[in-house]
């Protein structure tokens, strides 16, 4: 699976170390995924999705 959230579709971001000599180096920001159960109306069966924090929010909020 790739490192994406199935709702907001937040993903990897790339950008750069920088240390105290000013030297720069790339390096990468993971999202803050988790893996959840989430239940489909529609076929009627849980299925898992990745989700980030504020997708899960999200979801949460739709379903009320």
């Amino acid at each position: 699976m790739a490192k994406e959230c199935a709702v907001t579709g937040k993903s990897v971001q790339v950008g750069r170390r920088v240390s105290h000599s000013n030297r720069k180096t790339l390096r990468r920001f993971s999202p803050a995924l988790t893996v959840k159960r989430v239940f489909n109306k529609t076929t009627g069966k849980f299925e898992k999705m990745m989700l980030s924090n504020k997708g899960l929010k999200t979801l949460t909020k739709r379903m009320k």
